[in-house]
Order: C-alpha cells, then structure tokens, then sequence
C-alpha cells in the first residue's frame, strides 16, 4: 500500500552569488555568538575574581575581621568571669547546705519519733493521764503543755520544710544560670575559633604576598606580624597604616610624624598618653626584655636615646626616621639599641 503521508518541502537550491542561510539559522548563529562571547566573559570574571588579592586587600579584611573578634574576646572573657563567680557563689551554696540539711534532717526525724510515740499509743496514755488529774486546774495546765508541744513540732516542721525549699529554689536559680553562662561560653568559644581560622588563613595569604614583595620597599614585611589585641594592637596597627607619610621635625599627625610624635600618637589611639620625646617615653615606659618583646613595645636607639621606633614583630620596627624619608620599616638592629620600653 502506497505511503501517502506528507513530506516536508525540500529546500530550494542554491542561487549561483546568494547565501544559502535563511532567516532562521542566521538567528541561531547570532544566538551561538552571544553565548560564546558570554562564556568569554564568564571565564574572563572566574579569571579576574580568582587573581590574588593585594597585600592591601588582605589587610584590610584581616582589619574587619579584627574588629569582629575583639568584641567577642571581651564578651568571652566577660562570660568567663561571670561563669567563674556563680560557681563560687554555687560551691559556697553546697558549702552552707550542708549544716542546712543536717539540721531539716534532725527536724524531720523529730517529727517521724512524735508519729512514732502516737502511733505506739503514748497519746493515749498522755489523755488518760490528764483525765485522772486531781483538779481542773492541772488538766489545764496539761492541755496547755500539750498544745504548746504541738506548736513546737508544727514550727520545727514548718521551719524545715522553708529552708528545704528556700535552699532548693536558691540552688535551682544558680543552676539555670550557670547551665546558661556554660552554653554562652560555649557559643563565643565556636565563635572566636571560626573568626581566628579565618584571620590564620588571612595571615597566610597575607605572608605568601609579603614573600612575593607586594609589601613594597616601605613595607618589606607583615607590619605588624601578628595582632597581640587590646591597647597594644591598636597603637601597632595605627602606626603601621602611617606608613609612607612624611617626616616632620614636631609633627604628631595626622599628615606627618617624627620618630617620638609618631610613638605619642599611635598609642594616644590606644588610651594612653606619652610625651613628645624619645628619652622622657623611655622613662615613663616598663622596662622589658628583648626575648619579651610584642608588637606595640618601644624601641629606643643610641646612648642619648635620641631615636624611638615601635617593635611589630618579627624582627622589624616601624619609624619615622629622618626628613627626606617617609615612616617606614626597618631591621631590628639597623641601628644601635639602647632598651626596650612597653608604655601602659
């Protein structure tokens, strides 16, 4: 039987000078071109955003990412104080519950022999006693002994029963506290762990591009090598972003610095005061050891301690070390060193 369904048209053919694409495919291949250019583009950006950041980049997230830990080291440090003083209060709690139930314990035992004597029947014997009374009189004194008796009991029972609950109550309220300021703690440990994994990663790439010199010639190295925190992080920090600014002759900022107006105003950022000179800032300043030094400690140079840098670790100083140079890095013992001072 003959097939008589239909076929489609067959193409027309192809004009001697004329282009054989119609409409159609003309789309499709602007349609391809696009998405080849976007893929381009796309490879281009994966390229451009996988370029590894500059020394500068890398300190400025490790600077957000400082600002976000110290807050919480304090709140850690704060809930650490305040756990350490409710387990104090609930060891002195433990310590006075002791006596406590020993005497809710006497007091009970008290009560269990009376239910004892008047179970045995000595109730009993105590009415019949009273009914053979020689007057009236005695059976009121009797009764009047009894019920005092009674009275006696019910407060030794009823004083029991409150410090039993007071001292359960008191010991439950510090427990819930402790149980919260435990889980608190807990949470700001994780926290802290994940922000410092974060600035140890940063510290990598931030020594793998010193390493590759995209600190410059001011600033060869880490400036600082590591963040010590509080006062001191913020004076090293402070004076390792001055790098590059002009020396001046009594300048303390904040468009140039000498070497001890330089000193004066980084850890005037950090709360603490010091003179505008290298000798007097020695004097005001704890003596330390080299093998002591941190980031953010003084060094002072020469025999008329006429010369102060600040120590950032690893080996190397931050100064401002005559007119013609900019505040930049240098070696430890560039230059001969008369002490070291920690201001604070």
């Amino acid at each position: 039987m003959a097939d008589h369904a239909p076929r489609p048209p067959s193409s027309p053919p192809a004009m001697p000078g004329r282009s054989t694409d119609s409409p159609r495919s003309s789309w499709y291949r602007c349609i391809i071109a696009g998405l080849a250019a976007t893929a381009v583009m796309l490879v281009g950006g994966t390229t451009e955003a996988r370029a590894e950041p500059t020394v500068a980049d890398i300190e400025r997230q490790i600077d957000e990412d400082w600002n976000r830990l110290e807050p919480v080291i304090e709140q850690h440090n704060a809930t650490r104080q305040d756990l350490a003083g409710k387990r104090r209060e609930a060891d002195a709690l433990a310590a006075r519950m002791a006596p406590l139930q020993r005497q809710v314990a006497e007091a009970m035992d008290r009560v269990g022999k009376l239910a004892a004597r008047a179970y045995k029947g000595e109730q009993v014997r105590f009415v019949n006693t009273l009914l053979g009374s020689r007057s009236p009189g005695e059976v009121v004194e009797q009764l009047g002994l009894l019920d005092r008796y009674a009275r006696v009991q019910q407060q030794d029972v009823r004083h029991a029963s409150e410090l039993r609950d007071e001292l359960a109550e008191t010991k439950a309220g510090l427990d819930r506290t402790i149980g919260e300021l435990t889980r608190t703690e807990a949470d700001l440990a994780e926290r802290r762990r994940r922000i410092d994994a974060e600035i140890d990663r940063l510290q990598r790439l931030r020594l793998r591009a010193y390493g590759k010199g995209g600190g410059g010639p001011l600033r060869p190295a880490p400036c600082p090598a590591s963040y010590p925190g509080g006062a001191a992080g913020e004076a090293v920090t402070f004076a390792c972003a001055q790098i590059g600014k002009p020396y001046s002759w009594g300048a303390e900022g904040p468009d140039a610095y000498d070497c001890s107006g330089l000193m004066l105003a980084a850890w005037s950022r950090a709360g603490v005061a010091l003179p505008h000179n290298a000798a007097r800032q020695r004097r005001v300043t704890k003596s330390v050891s080299r093998g002591a030094l941190r980031p953010g400690d003084l060094v002072f140079y020469y025999r008329d301690l006429h010369h102060v840098g600040m120590y950032v670790g690893g080996g190397w100083v931050v100064h401002a070390s005559r007119a013609g140079q900019p505040v930049k890095m240098k070696r430890l013992d560039n230059s001969p060193v008369h002490s070291f001072g920690r201001p604070g």
